[in-house]
């Protein structure tokens, strides 16, 4: 049985790589930073490791790398990011930016205030701002967009800022 042309499994490779990198991104939520120039710059090296796997040469060295890359870079580093993309105050702030919407939609408003954002955080035992301290007594991200969501009321972290555009569109992303 005669084995697989190296331009075949290249090509192959690169097309898995792909459609892994594409199921990865679309697989997070949409309101979250998906990390685009992380994930771009993980398919441009997978596809970099199956341009290795293009050559003919027999040196099995050269393979070996070009599989690995393409292992690491084109199934591990998309999925891991794609895993750890929602982390407690993460899925928090999600809960708190549906709650937000459902009141705005509820009083027929066209977009969500900040005392919307307020009442939804407190109501799952957050908090809006940044903790006072005695080195920082300044409240921050109370007032205005993009507003800090803690989960816990007496810790300042973790975070997350929330924000909407366009009216009711939130964008979570890490303080």
């Amino acid at each position: 049985m005669k084995s697989v042309s190296p331009p075949v499994r290249a090509v192959t490779a690169a097309v898995v790589c792909v459609v892994v990198a594409l199921a990865a991104a679309l697989a997070v939520d949409s309101r979250l930073d998906r990390h685009w120039v992380l994930r771009g710059i993980t398919l441009v090296l997978a596809l970099c490791c199956a341009a290795v796997l293009w050559s003919d040469e027999r040196r099995k060295l050269r393979a070996i790398v070009g599989f690995a890359g393409i292992l690491m870079f084109g199934l591990v580093f998309p999925i891991t990011s794609t895993t750890w993309s929602q982390p407690p105050e993460i899925k928090f702030a999600l809960a708190v930016a549906d709650d937000a919407k459902a009141a705005a939609l509820k009083e027929v408003a066209s977009a969500v205030s900040v005392a919307q954002v307020k009442a939804a955080t407190e109501a799952r035992g957050g908090a809006v701002g940044s903790l006072a301290t005695e080195r920082n007594p300044e409240i921050r991200g109370a007032d205005s967009y993009p507003l800090i969501i803690r989960p816990r009321k007496d810790e300042g972290r973790p975070r997350v800022c929330l924000s909407f555009e366009h009216g009711l569109d939130a964008k979570i992303r890490s303080c």
